[in-house]
């Protein structure tokens, strides 16, 4: 898609600068990892066992550990790239959370970190129609990002989604001991099976309020191991599923929050799932406006 500024009434194209340099991605993307992905940078090219990652980071809303790699070139298998890195986490657990803790701030423990939400990156300037079709699956552990840079000083990172996939990875026949490995271990969220314990009054009530969210602009839905979170930028409101409500998690710090009506309750000091100080138990669909407006204080302050 072209891009285009305004110029006294007249468009002009705004030309691509590529990048020259893998380097030059890497190093961006690690210098701003947090506004972009909403990760924890821990090393730049860790070295394990014959294996280069370009960057090691940490997902601390899943507890996982993200493996990034940065390709301007085009021939490279992500299937195959991808789950190679996995498994030399898996295989290598102790090594990973060793690097974390002699590069972070934080002590991190074995029990810590959720293995099974575990992931890899590709950031490139642009990927094959066959790569794009590789990820087509519903449950895959690997992620393409496309980066593109602007004679006008403007980046885009844009993700590679997949057209709608209903197959898992896990029927693709190869004979592979890495995949299958890897597949026993790592597990990737959707939406359906969240909804699977739900009754259909709670379901309705569900997509009453995805939808009102969803309304909001630059909102996504990203499914995670114990809650669905709706996202822009960072976190704006996570929903854990219950067979007859929906717990809500609003992503304000206490005492930030304008809830006159105060049907929030303050968990700031009560270890919960999602993100924020807020949490409310959803019944009904009587207070959906007021609702709403708690979620968009959330989302002015965190949207992208």
């Amino acid at each position: 898609m072209a891009n285009y500024k305004i110029n006294n009434g007249n468009l002009e194209l705004i030309k691509e600068n590529p990048f020259k340099l893998e380097k030059d991605l890497q190093t961006l993307t690690e210098e701003n990892l947090k506004l972009v992905f909403g990760l924890d940078f821990v090393k730049s090219e860790f070295a394990l066992n014959n294996f280069r990652i370009d960057t090691l980071a940490f997902d601390p809303d899943a507890s996982s550990f993200v493996i990034i790699e940065y390709k301007r070139d085009k021939n490279f298998s992500v299937i195959d790239q991808g789950y190679a890195y996995l498994s030399l986490m898996l295989n290598n657990k102790a090594d990973f959370i060793l690097e974390y803790n002699e590069c972070g701030k934080e002590v991190l423990k074995r029990n810590d970190v959720d293995w099974s939400q575990s992931r890899v990156i590709f950031v490139s300037p642009s990927f094959t129609t066959y790569q794009r079709e590789a990820i087509n699956f519903k449950d895959l552990p690997i992620e393409l990002w496309e980066i593109k840079r602007y004679d006008n000083q403007t980046v885009n990172y844009s993700q590679i989604q997949t057209s709608g996939a209903q197959e898992s990875v896990k029927t693709i026949s190869r004979d592979d001991d890495v995949v299958e490995t890897v597949n026993k271990e790592i597990k990737v969220y959707t939406e359906k099976e969240h909804l699977e314990i739900a009754s259909p009054e709670i379901l309705e009530l569900y997509d009453t309020f995805k939808s009102a969210i969803s309304n909001l602009d630059g909102i996504e839905l990203k499914p995670t191991k114990k809650y669905l979170a709706f996202v822009s930028g960072s976190n704006i409101a996570d929903i854990h599923i219950q067979k007859k409500a929906l717990k809500m998690w609003i992503n304000m710090f206490k005492g930030e929050l304008d809830d006159p009506k105060e049907l929030a309750r303050d968990v700031s000091n009560v270890g919960h799932w999602g993100n924020g100080d807020y949490e409310l138990q959803i019944r009904d669909d009587e207070n959906l406006e007021y609702i709403m407006s708690l979620i968009k204080q959330s989302y002015k302050k965190n949207k992208k």
